[in-house]
């Protein structure tokens, strides 16, 4: 490329700002914080937790343990003391899920801007890269941007996803070995008050699937094999700054003459086009696996939640269907998280889960179900998850 071909020749200042970028780890976690706080609260502060709110919860909290542990036939504690469900702020449930996640989405930046030799960081030349001019610039920029993009990500992201979760496990991501779970009162609260549905009701409910979830993701080897899905398939990610910068290189050829910067912002916004641009064939290999697990405990948790519930709550048809309608009419954010994460929880996902259980039960009987979380040698396999024959013969039932 000559020096006339050189985008970036009489731009000192923007090299060197790129140089400076090039000097930042995978992800940026500070701009993340800020971004998913901003819009967790809107910027402005949120009020305390009511303390007859956070009674009540800890009330029917006690009532859920004992139902979950009874029918389940598991210890709902990981450390041995009783479960607590604590209502949390945005704020807080935001800098915990951040935690929760940042092994996730730093084994993805790892992927994306692997470190250079040394730990160094590779140099900036803007003459590497491909021929064109054009894509080398963009591809460049994309390289030194994806810690700063990949932080931004991440923090819109919890940001939204704050603002409709119910709990610690909306999404089945396991939480550190502990035995506080969280609820988020400043969307449950409002959440009924749009159905017209009794709050005690609609908290006992959040209470038995956010310990249901709690009991299953608590055991060590489920943990263990989600992690290591989870953690595997973030890392599989692979850089194609070539593709994503040809992508934004094609804004300055708009046959539409649009403007460059309004479609700048919806291509960034737009998860098709971040995902076909580093989704790899070892993604592919992993994704069935973790459906598969994550189905199984989600059709496990429903099945525990229908024994469970219609004994308990007055109300449980009308909750569980307007829980039901809600989850599978996700927003944006949260489709964008899942696929992130390698999931895909539309209502086929929870449809293929709840048959594996029910078939177990029909063929084996409680006795079959138990054998479930026996250990991580028994886990359903793809192929076994949509014929729970097979995995009853595989373990001799």
């Amino acid at each position: 490329m000559s020096s006339g071909d050189n985008p970036f020749e009489g731009m000192p200042f923007f090299g060197d700002m790129l140089r400076m970028l090039g000097n930042q780890g995978p992800v940026q976690w500070d701009g993340a914080r800020q971004l998913a706080l901003s819009i967790a609260t809107g910027g402005e502060s949120e009020p305390n937790i009511d303390p007859l709110g956070r009674i009540k919860f800890e009330q029917l909290a006690r009532v859920a343990d004992l139902q979950v542990a009874a029918a389940t036939g598991l210890s709902t504690s990981t450390t041995g003391r009783a479960v607590t469900v604590t209502p949390v702020t945005r704020t807080q449930w935001v800098l915990d899920t951040l935690d929760v996640y940042k092994p996730l989405v730093e084994a993805m930046g790892a992927a994306l801007h692997p470190p250079t030799p040394g730990d160094a960081p590779a140099p900036f030349d803007p003459e590497d890269g491909p021929a064109d001019p054009t894509e080398a610039w963009f591809g460049q920029i994309m390289g030194l941007l994806s810690p700063m993009l990949l932080g931004m990500t991440a923090g819109s992201l919890v940001g939204h996803l704050s603002t409709r979760s119910f709990g610690s496990f909306d999404l089945p991501v396991p939480r550190p070995p502990g035995d506080d779970v969280a609820v988020l009162p400043a969307n449950i609260e409002p959440f009924g008050t749009d159905w017209s549905m009794d709050g005690d009701d609609l908290r006992l409910w959040v209470c038995l699937h956010q310990i249901t979830h709690h009991t299953v993701l608590g055991l060590p080897h489920v943990r263990d094999t989600l992690n290591g899905l989870l953690v595997d398939y973030a890392g599989a990610f692979e850089s194609d700054p070539d593709a994503l910068g040809s992508k934004f290189a094609d804004l300055g050829m708009d046959p539409t003459g649009g403007d460059p910067m309004a479609r700048f912002q919806e291509l960034l916004g737009d998860p098709d086009v971040v995902l076909g641009a580093v989704r790899s064939d070892r993604q592919r290999e992993i994704q069935p696996r973790l459906q598969t697990l994550v189905a199984a405990v989600n059709g496990y948790v429903d099945h525990v939640m229908d024994t469970v519930g219609t004994r308990l709550i007055g109300s449980y048809p009308q909750v569980t269907e307007a829980m039901r309608r809600r989850r599978v009419e996700a927003a944006a954010s949260d489709r964008f998280v899942e696929r992130l994460l390698g999931l895909d929880l539309t209502q086929d996902h929870f449809d293929r889960g709840r048959a594996f259980v029910d078939g177990v039960v029909e063929r084996a009987g409680a006795t079959g179900l138990e054998r479930l979380w026996s250990s991580a040698e028994v886990l359903p396999t793809p192929s076994e998850l949509v014929a729970p024959g097979l995995w009853l013969a595989r373990i001799d039932l």
